[in-house]
């Protein structure tokens, strides 16, 4: 474990630094990664430049193009720095993505500025996960400014497509073999240590039936009527899904909305085309493939008998869950005993109901756990939202915390 001594020089040497640390973020928070469109190669250039100049090798992984497009993004290149310390270590990966949710309206600060404002740094990401590349990038340098001997490897995944899911960021490196690590640090966003969260299943529901003129709306099949019944069905089951618990603290009961609706011509015409949007997050007892089959039974059956009318039903994600795998109590531990030292108080962990591409590792039997900088709830941040930001000491503390953990882990004996 990581005596005082050391832990003094860590801290110090990230208090000293963290004019640059903060510089760091700002740079890569001022480069735009809305996903969709998701043209996300220039923002992982641009981080591998300012890590070439701080002597790092950085490996760039580019995903074909047809593959990218295909999958309904523009551009990604993932990134690994691989620091190889010795034989006989653990190999530790701390992953960030750099995709984001386009920043929607109702900013007070610009949306790309980086700005500095109260004690916080303003922008989209800088919480959710800009601000954990700032974190993960100067805990290891902090550590490797120590100056003792170190063992295993560490690496640094950086990775621009969570907010489609993470089929081409980490499942992407984890499927062409660039990557098996024994345990991983994903972001956290909060004092909170994640140890397990939901999995989520998305559908595009196309309602289809007779466009018409609206002086004569029986000679057509109303689209947007059907899909007014499928949308009572899907709020008819709310209530039941509340009395499905999960064990797992932090994580309540499955929840369904429908995020997005489209559809008609004009003003006159009786649509004949409804597109619908859907959200289905499963607490991680839940089977999957059930679920799957109990919603479109829900929806097939919410239109059958309707003269006119079919539905066709995409799956547009299914993310599984995550769940504590053997090993990573010691992810855990460290990192609350750490936390709790820098902090001044105890650090909680328990389950999510967001789903994160970290999930990924876990499906591959790697310990995972998230942690990074954020203030005590997610919602604090703002993050997804207008004004998202980051309180700075924030970032330093979870700095320090990372830095401390990654020596628990890969100090020589």
């Amino acid at each position: 474990m990581v005596n005082s001594q050391y832990a003094a020089q860590l801290s110090t040497w990230i208090d000293d630094h963290f004019d640059d640390e903060i510089a760091f973020l700002q740079q890569i928070v001022r480069v735009p990664t809305d996903t969709p469109p998701g043209n996300n190669a220039p923002h992982a250039e641009l981080v591998a430049e300012l890590l070439t100049a701080m002597g790092w090798e950085v490996e760039k992984h580019s995903v074909p193009v047809e593959t990218v497009r295909d999958y309904g993004m523009e551009s990604i290149t993932n990134l690994i720095v691989r620091r190889h310390y010795g034989a006989a270590g653990p190999t530790i990966a701390l992953n960030a993505h750099g995709d984001v949710v386009p920043p929607g309206d109702g900013w007070s600060k610009a949306p790309y500025g980086g700005e500095i404002a109260d004690g916080r740094i303003f922008g989209r990401a800088t919480a959710v996960s800009k601000g954990d590349f700032a974190t993960y990038v100067f805990a290891v340098r902090a550590l490797e400014a120590l100056g003792i001997p170190l063992k295993g490897t560490l690496e640094c995944h950086f990775t621009y497509d969570e907010e489609f899911g993470g089929l081409l960021g980490p499942a992407w490196l984890l499927e062409n073999q660039l990557t098996k690590p024994d345990f991983v640090i994903a972001p956290g966003f909060s004092y909170n240590i994640v140890t397990a969260h939901n999995a989520c299943l998305q559908f595009e529901i196309t309602v289809l039936g007779k466009a018409t003129h609206g002086s004569a709306p029986d000679t057509g099949h109303d689209a947007l009527q059907a899909a007014t019944a499928i949308l009572q069905a899907i709020y008819a089951a709310l209530p039941t899904l509340k009395t499905i618990t999960s064990a797992i603290p932090g994580i309540t009961h499955p929840t369904m909305i429908v995020g997005r609706i489209e559809g008609g011509t004009n003003t006159n015409v009786v649509p004949g085309k409804v597109i619908l949007k859907m959200d289905r997050r499963m607490i991680p007892e839940e089977d999957p493939a059930q679920v799957e089959t109990d919603v479109r039974a829900l929806i097939e059956a919410a239109i059958a008998g309707l003269p006119g009318i079919r539905v066709e039903i995409k799956r547009l994600l299914l993310a599984r869950a995550l769940r504590p795998l053997p090993g990573h109590e010691k992810l855990l531990n460290s990192l609350q005993k750490n936390a709790e030292a820098v902090f001044g108080e105890p650090i909680t962990s328990d389950g999510s109901a967001l789903y994160t591409d970290a999930r990924l590792y876990g499906e591959q039997g790697i310990p995972v756990v998230l942690y990074g900088a954020g203030p005590r709830t997610l919602g604090e941040s703002n993050a997804k939202q207008a004004d998202e930001n980051l309180a700075l000491e924030d970032l330093r503390r979870a700095t320090k915390v990372v830095s401390m953990t990654l020596l628990d882990f890969l100090q020589a004996s």
